[in-house]
């Protein structure tokens, strides 16, 4: 029984092996490929974000910055009761 299991073991890799070598190496894709295409990819996306940027409103942060000072303060006064 086991020369059996052994005969039908070699035999499967045997066929294994010759399958493989038939169909030949098998080719990597290109590095260089790969990284022109997610560049491209990436110069897109770049130029899109560029376009909704130029959309939209400028906004002064220092301006915003003390506005939100000043509500902080004035509900700060608030609760201590110096309103």
């Amino acid at each position: 029984m086991r020369r059996l299991l052994a005969l039908l073991g070699g035999i499967a890799l045997l066929r294994a092996w010759l399958a493989r070598r038939r169909t030949g190496p098998v080719e990597a894709p290109d590095p260089a490929d790969e990284l022109r295409r997610r560049l491209e990819e990436s110069r897109e996306l770049a130029a899109d974000q560029e376009a909704f940027a130029a959309g939209e409103t400028p906004v002064d942060t220092d301006e915003r910055r003390r506005e939100v000072h000043e509500r902080g303060r004035a509900a700060i006064d608030e609760m201590r009761g110096e309103g």
